[in-house]
């Protein structure tokens, strides 16, 4: 009876296997006549861009050996992506907002950035004792994205020689089918920029209206928009510009334009692929 039972088990098994092997080809069949589609819609629909896949991460950069108590505080918090290319212009914009903390213009690397950041630091406590070393904080996301634009806001708080600093935001916006940073003047048809310049200046006009005295006695009379910090959503675009940037003790000003704005001023093309 057991070599009987034995027998049937054996047969059963088989016969799972076989059914097991059919299964597994038909899934083999399956999966590559999907591989096959989706390589036909890569080829056939060109304009769909790799999905991004964000992972935050911290940037790989190094910090100075410390040690001591009173060391240099430096963090800084990214995204890396499947674009190699919007990695590399990500740590460019990042390099770009480090330097500007301690007025540095230089076309530098984010660990050359960093570099620069550090040796200020040492100057400033070298001056005095208690001098006490700078604080970075950077913090990175990708907040809307649409078709080839995707827009990076790079946020940072300093303290720095007594003076500190919570959430100064940057804005950048890439192109990632050309592999381009654009400013406001590249989106803006160029039939357009004097209406552009209008809602511009207008609300320029209301904000130095809250202003103070003596700010707006130093305030620029016209507010110039063709490299400023810009960002987009699903309604429209805008612009930023931080505290003191338009003039020392200015408050932020951000800039809307509403839908029927946006459209009307950018390129056609643009205005199509963004919204």
């Amino acid at each position: 009876m057991n070599i009987f039972k034995d027998a049937a088990a054996i047969a059963l098994m088989g016969s799972a296997l076989f059914l097991s092997a059919c299964d597994s080809g038909k899934e083999k069949k399956l999966a590559d006549q999907q591989s096959d589609a989706a390589s036909e819609a890569v080829v056939t629909n060109p304009d769909v861009l790799p999905y991004l896949n964000i992972q935050e991460q911290d940037a790989k950069v190094a910090l100075p050996f410390c040690e001591n108590k009173s060391c240099i505080d430096i963090n800084i918090q990214t995204i890396d992506t499947v674009d190699t290319w919007l990695n590399g212009w990500i740590e460019k914009n990042q390099a770009t907002v480090i330097q500007d903390q301690v007025g540095s213009k230089q076309n530098m690397s984010l660990q050359q950035a960093v570099a620069a950041y550090v040796k200020k630091s040492d100057a400033w406590q070298a001056e005095i004792k208690s001098n006490k070393p700078y604080e970075l904080a950077l913090y990175t996301r990708v907040p809307y994205q649409r078709n080839q634009y995707v827009l990076l806001q790079v946020g940072v708080d300093t303290k720095q020689e007594n003076i500190t600093v919570k959430e100064r935001y940057y804005f950048f916006v890439a192109d990632r089918r050309n592999q381009k940073n654009i400013t406001p003047l590249d989106i803006v048809d160029a039939k357009q920029q004097q209406n552009m310049n209008q809602f511009v200046q207008d609300a320029y006009a209301k904000w130095l209206d809250e202003q103070t005295a003596e700010v707006k006695k130093a305030a620029p009379k016209k507010l110039y928009w063709g490299q400023a910090d810009w960002f987009f959503d699903q309604e429209g675009v805008g612009l930023h510009y931080r505290t003191d940037e338009i003039v020392k003790d200015g408050k932020q000003l951000d800039i809307y334009l509403t839908k029927a704005q946006t459209q009307q001023v950018l390129k056609a093309d643009v205005y199509q692929h963004m919204f």
